[in-house]
C-alpha cells in the first residue's frame, strides 16, 4: 500500500493549492465510510480512493478504500496487533502479528425525504476472520446532524444483546460458528448474520466551525471475543471523536474509544474519477491554423505559407510534423478521393481525439482544398484498429466557435480500418532501435520477515525492430538497494513450486534480465489479431507461445485463445533453465455491460501448477481513464493445498499518467494488491495482450472526451 499512499498524498497536496472545502462523507477506523467503529449507509462519490491510517490500541490498520460504483464500496486492510508476535522470534524477529481482511458494502436504497439510505455489508469477509462481521445500517440526515442506526453481528455485534434477530427464519441462524478459516481468504458464508447480534449507531455532528465535526457512536462490540485470544477492558460502549477537515482531501481525526482508549486517523481521498488532468506545459503548442479568425497567424511555420496540393506536398517534412505535434509515429500516407489517411501509432496522447485534432491541424496547414476529410488510421505493434475521422471544414468552424460540440459530433467518424484501395502518397520505415533507463521499485507487503520488504533498481530496456510486426526487446535490473537481508522465509506449499519460490528470484543476483524476448503480430482475418512470442517472456518462466482475438468492431465483447509451453528459469534470471515445464492457456471472453462502463473478463484454462479453473475479472473504467478492479481465480486444487490465501485474487487501479505529469502520455501507472502470492492460480505474466494492444476498438475513450479534439 505504500505506493498508492504516495500517490495519494501527491494528489491531496495538489488539490490543497486550489481545493474548495466540501461537505463529503467521512471515514472510520477501518476505512469505511462511516463513524468510528460503526459503518454507516452512505458512500462517497463514485471513482473516490481513500488510504486510512488508525491507531487504537492494540491494532493500527492501513486500509484502502474503493468506490467503483456508486453504491458499492470496498475495503482492503492490513493490520498490526501490537501486543502479539507474528511468529517465532527466530522466524520474524519481534514484528508484530498482521492480518489481512477485505470489506464490501452495498447500499440497498439512497436516502428520499422520507426515508432514510439503508446498507447491508461485511468486515473481513475473507481474511482470517479476525474481525470477522456482518450488519444492516440505516442514515438519515436532520440538518447538521447524520443519524445511524443498525444491528451487527459478529465482531462488531459481540455485545450481542439481541437474540438471533434472524433465528425465527431458520434455527441455524440461533449460532455463530467459530471461526474455521485459519489459512484465510475463504469466504466463510456459514456464519454470516448468524448468532446473537447488537444494536449499532451514532451520530455524525457538522459543527458551526466548518472543517469541524463531532463523532459519537455505541459501539456494539464489548471485546470480550477479540481474536487471538487478545480481549480488552472496554470502560464505556460510548467512542466520541472530532474530525477536523485541513481541506477536501485531507481529514484527521482524535477521539476516545471504549472509555480508556486515545486513537487517531489519518485520511488521504481523492476522487479519480473526477481528477481533472494538469496543464501540459511541456507539451509542444497546438500548431495555429490560418483560416481561424481568433488565431494570431504567425509569420513563420507552416501556415504562414500557400498549401500545397498532395502531389507537392513535402512528406518527410509533415510526417515529422505530426510525430513532434500530434504524437503520431507515421507509417504511411494515402488517399481515397478526398480523404487524406495517415498510418501509424499514437506515441504521445492518451486521449485519441486530442490526437486527431492536433493532426487535423498539421494537415490543414499544409495540403490544398482539395481534400476534405482527414482520418488517422491508429496502428499498435503493427496492428491496424480503428479509423478516426473529421471532417475539415467542421473542424475550422470548430475552432473559430462557429459551431459547437455537438453539432461537431455530427462530423466525426470512428470506423474499422478500411479495405478499400487507397492510393499510397508516402511510406516511412520504422525506427529500428530504442533503448532508455528508469528507476525502478518493487515490494511485497505482510510477510513474516518484515511488514515491507523492497528494492530499487535501475533498469535499461531496449527494443529492436525487424519491421513493425516483428520486434525483439530486453530488460536489465540492477539493484540500488533493497532489504532483502532480511528476506529468508519460504512460504509452505503442496503445489509445484511455480510462485513461492520468489525469495531465490529475488535475492540471488543483483543483476537479472527480467525479459528477453521476440515478439510477432498479425491480422489474420477481419476483426481477427494474432501474436507469436518466444524467450525470457518473464522472472521466473521462459518458453514460446502465442494468442489469437476476435474482436468484432462495434461490438461490446472479444474471445481470445492462448496458449503457451513454459520452463521455470534459473534464479539468477538469465540464461539458465530448471527441470520444472508445463502448458499453460486460457480461453478468455471479454464482456463490456453497458452497466457503469464494467467490463467481465472470464477465463478458464490450466495453470503454471497444472491446475485447471477459472479467473473473474471485474473492472469499471470511468471517463477520464482511469480503471478500478478486482480479480479471483478458483482451480482444482483445494484450499488446504494452495495454502495460506486459499485462492488467487487481487485488487488493482490504472491511473494514466496523463492525469498526474505535465506532459501527455499514452502510459499508465496500475498499482496491484494481491495479499498472498501462491502457487494455485498463479498464471503466466506475459509481456504483451492483444486485448490492450486493440484497446482502441473501444470507442468511448473517444466518444467522452471528444471536446479534447479542440485542444
Amino acid at each position: 500500500m505504500m505506493l498508492p499512499a504516495s500517490l495519494l498524498l501527491a494528489q491531496c497536496i495538489a488539490g490543497a493549492l486550489h481545493a474548495q472545502d466540501a461537505p463529503g462523507y467521512t471515514h472510520n477506523d477501518f476505512g469505511e465510510i462511516g463513524l468510528l467503529q460503526t459503518p454507516t449507509a452512505r458512500m462517497a462519490d463514485e471513482g473516490d480512493l481513500a488510504f486510512v491510517a488508525t491507531r487504537t490500541y492494540p491494532y493500527t490498520h492501513y486500509n484502502l478504500s474503493l468506490q467503483p460504483l456508486p453504491w458499492m464500496e470496498g475495503t482492503f486492510r492490513y493490520t498490526a496487533v501490537s501486543n502479539r508476535l507474528y511468529g517465532p522470534v527466530g522466524l520474524s524477529g519481534h514484528q508484530s502479528y498482521k492480518d489481512k481482511s477485505i470489506d464490501l458494502k452495498v447500499r440497498l436504497w439512497d436516502e428520499t425525504r422520507w426515508w432514510p439510505a439503508v446498507a447491508v455489508g461485511g468486515r473481513d469477509i475473507a481474511g482470517t476472520g479476525l474481525f470477522s462481521s456482518e450488519y444492516v445500517v440505516a442514515s438519515k440526515r436532520f440538518g447538521p446532524v447524520d443519524l445511524t442506526l443498525g444491528m451487527a453481528w459478529g465482531n462488531m455485534g459481540a455485545r450481542g444483546d439481541i437474540k438471533s434477530p434472524l433465528g425465527w427464519l431458520y434455527s441455524g441462524f440461533d449460532n455463530r460458528a467459530g471461526n474455521t478459516n485459519q489459512q484465510g481468504g475463504e469466504f466463510n458464508t456459514l456464519r454470516y448474520f448468524r448468532g446473537p447480534a447488537a444494536v449499532i449507531g451514532g451520530i455524525e455532528y457538522q459543527t458551526p466551525l466548518d472543517k469541524l465535526r463531532l463523532k459519537v457512536e455505541l459501539d456494539g462490540n464489548n471485546y470480550k471475543h477479540q481474536g487471538l485470544n487478545d480481549n480488552l477492558r472496554q470502560r464505556s460502549p460510548v467512542n466520541v471523536a472530532l474530525l477536523y477537515r485541513v481541506n477536501r482531501n485531507v481529514d484527521v481525526t482524535v477521539g476516545y474509544e471504549r472509555g480508556d482508549t486515545v486513537m487517531a486517523t489519518l485520511s488521504l481521498h481523492s476522487n479519480l474519477a473526477q481528477h481533472a488532468e494538469p496543464k501540459k506545459t511541456l507539451d509542444p503548442t497546438p500548431e495555429p491554423v490560418r483560416d481561424v479568425a481568433s488565431t494570431p497567424v504567425p509569420a513563420e511555420g507552416p501556415a504562414a505559407f500557400p498549401r500545397k496540393a498532395p502531389g507537392e506536398v513535402d512528406w518527410d517534412e509533415l510526417s515529422r510534423a505530426l510525430g513532434d505535434n500530434a504524437g503520431i509515429d507515421v507509417s504511411s500516407i494515402g488517399r481515397r478521393g478526398s480523404e487524406l489517411v495517415i498510418h501509424g501509432e499514437q506515441r504521445s496522447y492518451f486521449y485519441p481525439s486530442r490526437g486527431l485534432g492536433r493532426a487535423a491541424r498539421v494537415l490543414d496547414n499544409r495540403v490544398d482544398n482539395s481534400i476534405d476529410w482527414f482520418t488517422v488510421s491508429s496502428e499498435n505493434y503493427g496492428l491496424p484498429v480503428v479509423e478516426d475521422s473529421v471532417h475539415r471544414p467542421r473542424f475550422i468552424d470548430l475552432l473559430d466557435h462557429r459551431i459547437d460540440m455537438q453539432e461537431m459530433r455530427r462530423s466525426v467518424e470512428q470506423n474499422p480500418p478500411a479495405i478499400q484501395p487507397e492510393e499510397t502518397l508516402y511510406t516511412k520505415p520504422p525506427k529500428k532501435f530504442d533503448a532508455g533507463v528508469a528507476l525502478g521499485y518493487q515490494q511485497s507487503l505482510g510477510g513474516p520477515n518484515a511488514f515491507v520488504l523492497y528494492q530499487f533498481t535501475a533498469n535499461g530496456s531496449a527494443t529492436y525492430r525487424f519491421n513493425r510486426n516483428l520486434w525483439w526487446d530486453g530488460l536489465v535490473s540492477v539493484n540500488l538497494f533493497n532489504n532483502y537481508d532480511k528476506f529468508t522465509y519460504t512460504a509452505p506449499s503442496l503445489l509445484p513450486r511455480v510462485r513461492t519460490n520468489i525469495r531465490q528470484y529475488l535475492t540471488t543476483s543483483d543483476v537479472t534480465m527480467p525479459n528477453f524476448q521476440i515478439t510477432g503480430t498479425h491480422v489474420l482475418a477481419p476483426d481477427l489479431y494474432g501474436m507469436a512470442y518466444a524467450g525470457m517472456l518473464e522472472s521466473m518462466y521462459a518458453g514460446a507461445g502465442g494468442e489469437v482475438l476476435y474482436r468484432p468492431y462495434g461490438e461490446r465483447w472479444a474471445l481470445g485463445v492462448d496458449m503457451n509451453w513454459v520452463r521455470q528459469r534459473g534464479f539468477r534470471q538469465d540464461f539458465a533453465l530448471q527441470g520444472y515445464h508445463t502448458v499453460v492457456g486460457n480461453a478468455t471472453l471479454y464482456v463490456n455491460t453497458g452497466f457503469h462502463d464494467v467490463t467481465l473478463a472470464m477465463s478458464v484454462g490450466r495453470y503454471l501448477a497444472k491446475d485447471y479453473g477459472a479467473t473473474l475479472d471485474i473492472s469499471r473504467e470511468f471517463s477520464n481513464g482511469v480503471r478500478m478492479g478486482a480479480y479471483a481465480t478458483l482451480t482444482n486444487k483445494s484450499g488446504k493445498q494452495t495454502g495460506e490465501g486459499s485462492f488467487d485474487k487481487g485488487i488493482y487501479f490504472s491511473i494514466p499518467f496523463d492525469l498526474l505529469l505535465p506532459r501527455s502520455s499514452t502510459s499508465r501507472a496500475t498499482f496491484m494488491w494481491q495479499p498472498l502470492l501462491r502457487d494455485g492460480g498463479a498464471r503466466l505474466n506475459r509481456r504483451y495482450s492483444l486485448y490492450e494492444m486493440t484497446s482502441d476498438r473501444d470507442t468511448d475513450l473517444f466518444e467522452k472526451n471528444l471536446e479534447k479534439i479542440a485542444e
